[in-house]
């Protein structure tokens, strides 16, 4: 793969778009069957979202895979260069990380937007999802696989782990000189998991504790906007805003007023909070820490600007967090202050995605300083060689 042309790896991904709305029916037949074991076991509302393919998704993502083919090509790219006084000619080189392991719950359209970012960037990729999603991904990576073939590269460029054991999961995680740089997308469990198991390197997908601040200087039109949008456009996922930090100067007028707009979500507050909507239940520590994945909003008075970055700092997961302010110097000290992957000014948290920030299809979203932070598009999937040409120049 790493050898292959950014021709045939376009094509690959092109083909396999192609058969993937070509064998909807077939994939969403696979999909029932996940989803009828899934409701019989009594899967969760927000799990069972996760999970549920339908036409349109199976569209986007073969729409997803023709985004990714027709961005450029990271793989030979020159970084930067120099010349040495010896006349040594230095220069830095995007090169494939080499065999990148995935592993997911839940979410099906992962196998693909996944396997496509990895062609992309000349990697092989091995998969392995979760149980409940068993017959859907098994559809999706037989298309996959076909499209690879179809456009003259080996099919094994994208495997399926078919045994969704947990003891397979830790053998996965152990695979030395096999994979290259492990990936995994799901929840705490399986985080944690990857923590106290893995010995190949990995990137945390992590999870999404995100914040909107709601400063004295906002436009509460635009604020409630904002706040409705990041929590209830899709709840189920980590970009989705868990708390909302309000400022002293304006809780009496905003509050009332995001409360009305939230309609079906389950506001817990703080005192502050709750002397200004009293109907509302106590807000405790283990909510603000909470990523609830569903139509819950812890809500939080502070007094200022510094209030709302200590709340952040002591709560967030290092995701996304955003202000809403009309003032410059609030909103220049936010972004410079906040130690988050991603920082928003007057936008929702629901922005930090690959395909929304023009990367394509992401893989994930990490929370790590270290190779990749924020959503990890193709240029994250490749790492740096460095190419020295001389003259015949030797060390003194």
């Amino acid at each position: 793969m790493a050898r292959s042309s950014s021709a045939a790896r376009d094509e690959a991904l092109t083909r396999a778009a192609d058969l993937l709305e070509q064998r909807a029916g077939a994939i969403l037949e696979a999909n029932a069957t996940d989803l009828e074991r899934a409701e019989g076991s009594g899967t969760d509302v927000t799990s069972l979202d996760r999970l549920r393919l339908d036409g349109n998704r199976v569209t986007a993502m073969a729409s997803g895979l023709r985004s990714v083919a027709a961005l450029s090509d990271p793989v030979g790219e020159v970084v930067d260069g120099w010349v040495r006084p010896n006349g040594l000619r230095v220069q830095r080189v995007r090169v494939p990380l080499g065999v990148i392991g995935i592993i997911y719950e839940n979410r099906p359209n992962v196998t693909s937007d996944a396997a496509g970012l990895c062609l992309k960037s000349g990697n092989a990729v091995l998969l392995r999802g979760s149980s409940s999603a068993t017959s859907s991904n098994h559809a999706i990576a037989a298309v996959l696989r076909e499209g690879v073939e179809k456009a003259g590269l080996p099919a094994d460029a994208v495997g399926l782990v078919e045994d969704t054991s947990r003891a397979t999961a830790v053998a996965f995680m152990r695979l030395e000189g096999l994979i290259d740089c492990l990936i995994p997308r799901g929840g705490p469990t399986l985080l944690a998991s990857v923590l106290e198991h893995a010995t190949v390197p990995y990137v945390v997908d992590g999870a999404g504790n995100c914040h909107v601040y709601v400063d004295r200087a906002a436009d509460l039109s635009m604020a409630e906007s904002i706040v409705v949008n990041a929590k209830m456009q899709r709840p189920g996922v980590c970009n989705s805003a868990e708390t909302l930090l309000v400022h002293r100067a304006v809780a009496d007028a905003f509050l009332p007023r995001v409360a009305g707009a939230l309609s079906g979500v389950t506001l817990v507050g703080d005192e502050a909070t709750r002397a200004v909507l009293p109907a509302i239940r106590p807000a405790t520590d283990e909510d603000f820490a909470t990523e609830y994945l569903d139509l819950t909003l812890s809500v939080a008075v502070v007094d200022d600007l510094d209030g709302a970055m200590a709340h952040i700092a002591r709560f967030s997961s290092g995701h996304s967090e955003a202000i809403v302010t009309g003032d410059l110097a609030a909103a220049n000290r936010f972004t410079a202050e906040v130690d988050a992957a991603a920082v928003l000014v007057n936008a929702s948290t629901r922005f930090i995605d690959g395909e929304e920030l023009g990367l394509g299809a992401e893989i994930g979203i990490s929370t790590q300083k270290l190779h990749a932070r924020g959503p990890m598009g193709l240029r994250e999937l490749t790492s740096i060689k460095y190419v020295v040409t001389g003259t015949g120049q030797v060390r003194s």
